[in-house]
C-alpha cells in the first residue's frame, strides 16, 4: 500500500502544476496500469487532503517573496490598489472568485457526471489542442505585456477559464496559461499569474476537506505514516515542477507549450486505443 500511495503522490505532484491535467492522470494512469484503487476506502480522503496541502505548500514556498511583497503593499496602501503588488492582489481575487464559486457549486456534479475514463481521455486531447493554440497565439503576437499591465476584466476572464479545470482532462495551469497568453502576457508573466492564482484554489481544496476528517471515522490510522510521506513527496515534486516550468518559460519564447500539447494528445489518443 505504501508503494501505491507514493506512486500516486508522485503522479499528482508532477502533474498538478504541469499543464497536463492531474485529474486525468489520476483516472487514466491507474486504469492503464491495472492498479486497483478504492476511492471509497477510509484512507483515500485524508490522502487527497494531504496531497493538496503539500502542493499548496510548495507554491507558497516558491512564491513566498511575491506573497510577502503583496502583504506589505496591502498594509502600506490600506488595501487600495495604488501599488503594483496591491493591485496584483486584487487581480488575483478577481481571478479566484469564478473558479471558487463554480467549484463550490458544480464540482461534485461535474466530476460525478464526467469522471469516466473515456471522458478524461477525450478532454485530455482537447487540453492538448488548447495548448497548441496557445503556442500559435504566442507566435502571432509582437511585443508582450508585463503582469502589471493586466487589466481587471482580463484577470476575471482568466479566472473564468480556470473553472474549466473542473472537467477531467482539462488542466488548470494549461487553461490559465493559454488565457494569459491570449491577453498578451508573455510566457513568464502568464505562468507567474497562473501559479499565484492556483495557490488559494489548491490550498482551499485541501483545507475545506479537513473538517470531514474529524466528522467521519476515516480508519486511516494504519496508513498515516505513508499518507504524510506521500504529502511530502507531492510537495517536493510540485516544487520541482514550479522551478522547472518558470525556468523553462523564460528560456523558450516561441514553442514552450508544444511539447505538452503533443504529450496530452498522444496520451489521450493512446489511452482510448489501449483501454
Amino acid at each position: 500500500m505504501t508503494i501505491l500511495l507514493l506512486f500516486l503522490a508522485l503522479v499528482q505532484g508532477l502533474t498538478e502544476l504541469f499543464p497536463v491535467s492531474s485529474l486525468a492522470h489520476s483516472i487514466l494512469v491507474p486504469a492503464l496500469l491495472h492498479l486497483q484503487i478504492n476511492r471509497a476506502a477510509p484512507w483515500f480522503l485524508p490522502f487527497i487532503v494531504v496531497l493538496h496541502v503539500g502542493t499548496a505548500g510548495a507554491l507558497l514556498a516558491y512564491f513566498w517573496r511575491d506573497w510577502w511583497a503583496i502583504l506589505k503593499s496591502l498594509v502600506r496602501t490600506r488595501g487600495r490598489a495604488t501599488e503594483p503588488e496591491s493591485r496584483l492582489f486584487w487581480l488575483l481575487v478577481l481571478g479566484t472568485i469564478p473558479a471558487g464559486l463554480l467549484g463550490l457549486i458544480l464540482e461534485h456534479w461535474v466530476r460525478n457526471l464526467m469522471a469516466g475514463f473515456t471522458v478524461a481521455a477525450v478532454f485530455l486531447v482537447v487540453n492538448g489542442m488548447g495548448l497548441w493554440v496557445g503556442d500559435r497565439l504566442k507566435r502571432r503576437e509582437g511585443a508582450r505585456r508585463r503582469l502589471d499591465e493586466l487589466r481587471p476584466g482580463e484577470a476575471l476572464s482568466i479566472g473564468l477559464v480556470q473553472a474549466t479545470a473542473l472537467i477531467p482532462g482539462i488542466s488548470r495551469s494549461a487553461a490559465t496559461l493559454v488565457a494569459g497568453l491570449a491577453t498578451g502576457l508573455d510566457y513568464e508573466a502568464a505562468a507567474r499569474f497562473s501559479f499565484l492564482l492556483a495557490t488559494p484554489i489548491i490550498g482551499a481544496a485541501g483545507l475545506l476537506e479537513i473538517p470531514k476528517l474529524f466528522l467521519h471515522h476515516t480508519g486511516a490510522g494504519p496508513f498515516l505514516g505513508a499518507i504524510l510521506l506521500s504529502g511530502l513527496l507531492a510537495g517536493l515534486c510540485a516544487l520541482f515542477s514550479i522551478w522547472f516550468l518558470m525556468r523553462y518559460f523564460r528560456l523558450r519564447e516561441v514553442t514552450a507549450l508544444r511539447p505538452f500539447a503533443v504529450y496530452c494528445m498522444l496520451l489521450g489518443v493512446g489511452a482510448l486505443l489501449l483501454h
